[in-house]
This record gives C-alpha cells, sequence and structure tokens, in this order.
C-alpha cells in the first residue's frame, strides 16, 4: 500500500513539475516560415501558406524603418533566419534570428558605425519599467512568456524569418 501511494506521489509531482514546465512539445506540422508584419504588430508561424498560430508582438522602442545601427531601437527589416535557440534568456526564453546579414554590415561600416545584434523573438520584460509599455524593446520581437514557450518549441534553427514593414 505505501509503495503505490508513494508512487501515486511521484507520478503527480512529476505530472505537475512538467506542467510548469517552460519547455513545451510539439509534435504538429513543420513551421516552414515566419513573417513578422510590424505595422499590424503581427507574427505569424506558417507550415507553407498555411498560418499555424499568429501572435501580437511589441518591437524595438523605434520601430519605424529598418534597423541601420546599433543603439537605433528599431527592429530590422528584411529576410534571416532562426540561427539559435537560448534556454537561459533573460526574457524568459529566446530564439535568434541572424541579423546582421552582409548587407547590414556593410551599411552600417559606411557610416563608420556597428550595425548591432543578438535580435530576437523572447518572451515578456522583466523589469517593471517596461510592463505595460508599447514597443519596449532594443529593437527584438516580444510576446507574452506563454506565447515564447509555444514558439520555441514549434520553430527549428534555420527557419526563414522576413520581417516586414
Amino acid at each position: 500500500m505505501r509503495t503505490a501511494i508513494k508512487l501515486a506521489l511521484v507520478l503527480v509531482i512529476g505530472l505537475s513539475l512538467n506542467a510548469c514546465s517552460k519547455f513545451k512539445s510539439y509534435n504538429g506540422p513543420e513551421v516552414t516560415r515566419v513573417v513578422v508584419m510590424k505595422t499590424d504588430r503581427k507574427m505569424y508561424l506558417l507550415h507553407g501558406n498555411e498560418i499555424l498560430k499568429t501572435f501580437d508582438v511589441e518591437l524595438g522602442f523605434a520601430p519605424q524603418g529598418h534597423k541601420e545601427i546599433e543603439g537605433d531601437g528599431r527592429t530590422p527589416e528584411g529576410s534571416y533566419f532562426i540561427d539559435r535557440h537560448n534556454p537561459n534568456s533573460n526574457y524568459h526564453l529566446s530564439i535568434g534570428i541572424s541579423y546582421p546579414n552582409a548587407n547590414d554590415i556593410a551599411k552600417a561600416k559606411k557610416m563608420g558605425k556597428s550595425p548591432g545584434g543578438n535580435i530576437f523573438i523572447h518572451g515578456g520584460p522583466n523589469l517593471v519599467r517596461d510592463k505595460n509599455k508599447d514597443d519596449w524593446t532594443a529593437g527584438c520581437i516580444s510576446v507574452t512568456n506563454k506565447e515564447v514557450e509555444k514558439i520555441y518549441a514549434m520553430v527549428r534553427d534555420g527557419t526563414q524569418i522576413d520581417i516586414l514593414p
């Protein structure tokens, strides 16, 4: 009897811990492309032409126009790819975007500046000053923590991401 109770407790505790984990699993259709529409503040995860999921997003603190240099507060525009998953993000979880590309680097270099980098799709703000604030990132794309858990599970490294005005 005690063994059965212990086993039941282990199962319940294990299931509870798994339910609270920020690492989710996904076994649906492959996400073949991510599209971000900056003006609409929307992100779409697609399988071919089929929209699998849609998310509202927050952008950099100066969202209009393409990111040109480090510190400009803009979110890049153009075609990139997902290049890494960061389980230890300061923003719950994060997924890296391959900005800057060769063109971004060349344009910034002509201005004598750095193009910046470390652009991610990530969870919500940790700082109280950024909560409930629109377009609060330094150039990243932000969703809620629950949403980034889904995106983190669904989107694989190498997936194309198109960020449109």
